[in-house]
C-alpha cells in the first residue's frame, strides 16, 4: 500500500475513507528511532515535528537548530534502514512564542528568522501559530492580528523556499490552539471550538493572505487547528466526546481542501482516536505521551536493576533526575503546585511530562547510559519483570536488550495511533 500523503487527507475524508496521519512531536532520539522503525514496518508516512521551543535558529531547549534536528532524523533513519521518502518534517507552533517577552516587532523578527531556518533545513509542513500576545499585549490575539502576523511569516517562508529551490511548504492555520505540552491545572471539561469561530478564522486568513499577494499558497493550506474537546492536565485526561464536536463537522463541508489538526491527543487511547479520525481530525499530534511511556519504561528498568544487581545502587536514574530538576527548576516550577511531596510526584509522573526537558542534560544521559549498560545482556526473571514491567514479560528469561525494550514501549503507543489512522491495517 502506498503511504498516505498529507495532501491526500482532505480527499480521503470526503470520500468517506477513514484515514489519518500521526504527528510525532518529540526531539528525544529514542522516540524518533521508534517512530522511524514503526513507520518503516508499516510503510506509512512518518510525520515528525519539532516545536519552536525545542528547536529554533538559536538552539531551543534541546540546543538544536532546525538543520541539526533534520540531520539527527536523517542519521537515525539511515541506521534504521528507513526510506527517506516516508519521512516528512514539520514545524510545530512556529511563531513568536519563545520570544513573547519581547515587543511584538522584535518577537516577530525572531519568528521570521526561525521559519526561514526551518524551511532551509527541509521542513515541509508548517504550523503557523501567531495567536499569542507579546510584551504589553493581551495573552491571546484576535483573528485579524493573528492572520496579519501569519502572513508575515508565510512571506518569509515562501521567499526562502523559492530562493533555495525547495518544495513550497504546506501550512496549518488556526487561532484556537491548545497550550503546548498540555494544561497546567486539573480539568473537568473542554469546550470544542464553535463552528462560527472556525469559519471566521478561515475567512480572515484567506482575506489577509490575498491582501499580501499570497493567494497562490492558499491551496497549500491543508489543515485547521481547532479544539475538538480533548486535553490533558498534570493528572487527568479529557476524552473525546463526538457528540460535543458534531457541529464542527459542518465547517469541513464548505472547505474541500481542509481537514482538522488535533493537538493534545495524548493519552486518548485507540477508541477516541479512531472517532476523531472518523470525524475529520485527520492529523493527530502526540508528544508528551511518548516521552511519558519512555520515562515509565526507564524507571521500571531502574527498579529492576536496583532489585537485581548488587552493584547498581538504589534507583540512581530516579535520583539523578530528581537532583537535576531540583537544581534547574525553571522548566517545571510554575507548572506544578501543592505541597513539597505533591510537587515531587508531579516532577516525575505528571502527564505533562515536563521531565522531558531534562533528558538532554549530561547527568541524565550518563545515568541512562549506566542503566542500559548494567542491564544489557542480563537475564531478568519473570517474577521481577511482572513486578516492575509487566507489559514486557515477553523479554523475561533471556538476555535483555534494554534499548529495544524502550523502543518497543514507544511503538506500542504509536501502534494505537496507527490503528486509528489506518483502521483496516491493524
Amino acid at each position: 500500500m502506498t503511504a498516505i500523503q498529507l495532501t491526500d487527507l482532505a480527499g480521503l475524508y470526503r470520500a468517506g475513507q477513514v484515514r489519518g496521519i500521526t504527528s510525532v512531536c518529540s526531539a528525544h532520539p529514542i522516540v524518533l528511532r521508534a517512530a522511524l522503525r514503526h513507520g518503516r514496518e508499516y510503510g506509512s508516512t512518518i510525520l515528525i515535528e519539532a516545536t519552536c521551543n525545542q528547536v529554533n535558529h538559536t538552539g531551543g531547549y534541546t540546543g538544536m537548530t532546525p538543520s541539526d534536528f533534520a540531520e539527527l532524523v536523517r542519521d537515525l533513519a539511515e541506521e534504521e534502514d528507513c526510506p527517506r521518502e516516508l519521512i516528512v518534517l514539520g514545524g510545530d507552533h512556529l511563531g513568536p512564542n519563545p520570544w513573547r517577552h519581547l515587543p511584538a516587532a522584535a518577537a516577530m523578527e525572531q519568528a521570521s528568522d526561525m521559519i526561514a531556518a526551518y524551511i532551509s533545513a527541509g521542513f515541509r509542513k508548517i504550523h503557523l501559530d501567531t495567536s499569542m500576545g507579546c510584551a504589553n499585549e493581551a495573552a491571546t490575539l484576535d483573528d485579524e492580528t493573528t492572520a496579519l502576523r501569519a502572513a508575515q511569516l508565510v512571506v518569509r517562508a515562501e521567499q526562502t523556499a523559492e530562493h533555495s529551490d525547495l518544495p513550497l511548504p504546506l501550512y496549518i492555520i488556526g487561532t484556537e490552539v491548545p497550550p503546548p505540552g498540555g494544561a497546567d491545572h486539573a480539568l473537568e471539561t473542554i469546550t470544542p471550538t464553535k463552528p462560527d469561530a472556525a469559519r471566521a478564522t478561515i475567512e480572515v486568513h484567506n482575506r489577509i493572505f490575498a491582501e499580501h499577494g499570497l493567494s497562490g499558497m492558499r491551496g497549500r493550506v491543508i489543515g485547521l487547528v481547532v479544539q475538538p474537546g480533548v486535553e490533558f492536565g498534570n493528572q487527568n485526561v479529557i476524552p473525546y466526546d463526538a457528540s460535543k464536536a458534531r457541529d464542527l463537522l459542518s465547517v469541513l463541508e464548505a472547505h474541500d481542501g481542509l481537514v482538522f489538526e488535533a493537538h493534545s491527543t495524548d493519552y486518548q487511547g485507540r477508541g477516541p482516536l479512531s472517532e476523531m479520525v472518523r470525524d475529520g481530525f485527520s492529523i493527530l499530534k502526540v508528544g508528551p505521551e511518548l516521552t511519558f511511556v519512555l520515562r515509565e519504561a526507564l524507571y521500571a528498568l531502574d527498579l529492576i536493576a536496583s532489585d537485581m544487581l548488587p552493584d547498581y545502587g538504589d534507583r540512581p536514574l530516579y535520583h539523578a533526575m530528581e537532583e537535576l530538576m531540583q537544581t534547574h527548576k525553571e522548566n517545571w516550577a510554575r507548572h506544578y503546585s501543592g505541597t513539597d511531596a505533591e510537587q515531587r510526584v508531579m516532577r516525575h509522573y505528571s502527564l505533562s511530562d515536563r521531565i522531558r526537558y531534562y533528558w538532554t542534560e549530561k547527568k541524565a544521559q550518563t545515568a541512562v547510559a549506566n542503566l542500559l549498560a548494567a542491564l544489557d545482556g542480563q537475564t531478568v526473571p519473570l517474577p521481577l519483570m511482572w513486578q516492575h514491567m509487566p507489559r514486557a514479560a515477553h523479554a523475561a528469561g533471556r538476555p535483555l536488550d534494554p534499548e529495544t525494550l524502550l523502543i518497543q514501549r514507544v511503538c506500542d503507543t504509536l501502534t494505537a495511533y496507527h490503528a486509528a489512522c489506518i483502521p483496516k491495517e491493524v
